[in-house]
């Protein structure tokens, strides 16, 4: 049987110190950290990450990501809306195709950044 490990201070601890340093300092409020707590569940959807992943480098319309993720249109337009409202995807439409790219640097650079992480684990 494993032994797990305590996740509490020994009875002896005073601390650190950090605590009241950090009191005094402006702390991420609520929307933040529920707008945050959004992203990331978005990205926590594997279905989801593989569309950023094709959308790295050039937009893509529905039918080309749904040949690359092997899904149905419909499944990869419910997907992209999900994405839109949380603004990681945005739309350009020309004539009746809708083309889909990321919509910042931002979203880039989280995506590569993590990638990056977990290749050096």
């Amino acid at each position: 049987m494993e032994h797990l490990i305590q996740e509490l201070c020994d009875a002896s601890c005073s601390g650190t110190g950090a605590a009241e340093q950090l009191s005094g300092r402006k702390q991420i409020d609520e929307a933040q950290a529920a707008g945050m707590a959004e992203l990331f569940k978005a990205l926590g959807d594997a279905t989801r990450i593989k569309m950023i992943y094709a959308l790295l480098n050039r937009e893509l319309c529905v039918h080309d990501l749904s040949v690359v993720l092997g899904m149905g249109q419909s499944a990869v337009s419910h997907q992209l809306r999900y994405l839109r409202n949380l603004q990681i995807v945005k739309r350009r439409k020309e004539g009746k195709t809708v083309y889909y790219s990321l919509d910042d640097s931002h979203i880039e650079q989280i995506f590569l950044q993590t990638l990056q992480h977990l290749q050096h684990m």
